[in-house]
């Protein structure tokens, strides 16, 4: 498991008196693809589709996240992290003249609608400031519009190098432009007053900006080292479903990309949400094609089939993927279910306005079940056969239990809650005494979960346990800064546990599923077979 992003600062947070878990969040949907408009490989919180509008430009034909972000929220969702990528998209630039020369800048977020303008002054200057002006920045809704979205001040700028205020270092603070090229030697000339008599004018960004190409799966990925792509999602705060809609209309994502985005998934604690393949059109075709379709994964999830809604742009009914609506009625049943419910249930149905592209017969929705895909309704089940919704985890290792979406969701939220909720440790002196207080911690929060009915099992030994003593806090591992915590618990029979052990180091903690002799859970023995397990391996 990938070391915890936000470690350091949720822990200056944490008291040091009071070490209750929290329950982490369950249904924030990361979305990554094409948008119109906002901040490239950043990813951006939005809370409704309005918002999303704002930032990164509403519904736009050529970008299927969009759709899925609309039909998230219309399907319910609550919240979404937007990651927009390009292929080959170009800023627009701002020519301020300067003399016989000029002063370029280009914006920092491409596309055709990134709508800047700049004004420049030189009030408050004195007769001796003949290099320094004031520059105003904005970002404005559309061309030539003066509504302003985004607005910055930049006072006393110097065309000199050697000034503390120079304009290229100046505007690297900017979150709209930076400077493009050389610095001519004279400051840019006073802006001329706009039309109507308005004082201030303003000069609009040169229609240069380039939307770029569809995507491929390459732009998806992204790189590391750069914190493009899938990466960019590495240091941003927690997420529990990732959608990726398909590259184009009618182009779905590689299995290059799914890969890496389960992989994600795996090490975030997360679900990612595939499209079914546009070659689907019937639940026979996608029952055969399944047969040899190379991605499987225990942190993956399929809802069949598409879905169909009115495309407000087109003016007309449109196939999609599903995974905006499905990673939306998932939130929506987290609303009113816990996070191990089945969710079969009403609330787990299509809302009005989206429904499946296909149909599928009662006999079919069993056996795509069986092949780990699930199959959404577009009225509540009523008579219907229950089908436990499923991961996509057919023919891969792993525990048996994650087969069925509420233990994997339940493993996810439980491994998530203690490891953030444990923080704390590292504040303290990692011994027996800290040991302790951590185990009767984690303890609680397990009991609280098994009095609800999240674990199988009518005790405690049937249904959980705690570690945090010496068998997993070796010297070895105080020589090392570590502070180790072993847990499990029963997801379908009782005593059979998921187990996790919680690692917490000086600016690192993570959490990683483990394989444990269920005897060595046991307090009477010598646990060899904790060491050789998991301390080892």
């Amino acid at each position: 498991m990938a070391d915890s992003p936000a470690s350091g600062v949720e822990l200056a947070q944490q008291s040091r008196d009071c070490h209750a878990i929290e329950r982490v969040p369950t249904a924030i949907a990361a979305f990554i693809g094409r948008t119109l408009k906002g901040p490239v490989n950043q990813a951006l919180s939005v809370r409704s589709f309005a918002e999303f509008q704002r930032h990164f430009g509403g519904l736009w034909q050529p970008s299927t996240l969009s759709y899925a972000v609309e039909q998230f929220f219309e399907n319910g969702g609550r919240e979404a992290r937007i990651v927009r990528v390009v292929n080959g998209a170009r800023p627009p630039s701002i020519t301020l003249p300067a003399g016989d020369a000029a002063l370029r800048l280009v914006a920092l977020n491409p596309g055709s609608r990134e709508y800047l303008r700049a004004s420049v002054d030189y009030d408050g200057l004195t007769a001796g400031e003949r290099e320094r002006f004031n520059i105003v920045v904005q970002r404005v809704r559309t061309a030539g519009s003066e509504l302003v979205e985004d607005q910055e001040i930049y006072r006393r700028v110097s065309m000199q190098p050697a000034s503390g205020r120079f304009v290229t270092d100046v505007l690297l603070e900017s979150r709209l432009v930076r400077v493009l090229g050389a610095v001519p030697p004279q400051r840019p000339d006073r802006s001329a007053g706009g039309p109507g008599g308005v004082a201030v004018g303003y000069t609009l960004s040169n229609p240069d900006g380039d939307d770029g190409a569809p995507l491929t799966d390459y732009d998806i990925i992204g790189a590391a080292g750069s914190a493009s792509g899938l990466f960019a999602l590495d240091g941003v705060g927690r997420f529990n479903l990732l959608c990726v809609p398909p590259l184009a209309r009618e182009r779905d994502v590689g299995l290059s990309a799914l890969l890496v985005a389960a992989r994600l998934c795996r090490e975030r604690h997360a679900l990612l949400i595939v499209d079914p393949p546009a070659a689907w059109t019937s639940a026979r075709a996608a029952l055969e094609a399944l047969r040899t379709w190379p991605f499987r994964s225990e942190s993956a999830v399929m809802y069949y089939p598409r879905v169909q809604a009115f495309d407000r742009l087109r003016g007309r009914v449109e196939t999609f993927g599903s995974c905006g609506a499905a990673a939306g009625m998932i939130a929506r049943s987290d609303e009113t279910f816990p996070v191990w419910s089945a969710a079969e249930s009403e609330e787990a149905v299509l809302r009005p306005g989206l429904r499946p592209a296909v149909p599928v017969s009662e006999a079919d929705r069993v056996r795509l079940s069986q092949a780990g895909v699930n199959t959404l309704l577009a009225v509540r089940p009523g008579g219907r056969a229950a089908v436990s919704p499923r991961t996509l985890s057919g023919g891969v290792g792993g525990a048996a239990d994650w087969k069925y979406l509420s233990a994997r969701r339940l493993a996810l939220f439980v491994a998530a809650s203690i490891e953030q909720g444990t923080r704390w440790v590292l504040l303290e002196h990692n011994g027996p005494a800290t040991w302790e207080r951590a185990q009767a911690q984690v303890e609680t929060f397990l009991d609280a979960l098994a009095e609800q009915g999240a674990f199988a099992g009518t005790g405690p030994a049937e249904s959980h346990f705690v570690i945090a003593d010496e068998r997993v806090n070796r010297p070895s591992t105080l020589a090392e800064g570590k502070f180790n915590l072993l847990f499990g618990f029963a997801t379908s029979k009782p005593g059979e546990f998921d187990t996790w052990l919680v690692t917490h180091r000086a600016g690192a903690s993570r959490v990683r599923p483990v394989s444990v002799n269920r005897s060595a859970t046991s307090k009477e023995r010598v646990e060899w077979e904790i060491e050789t397990s998991i301390l080892r391996g």
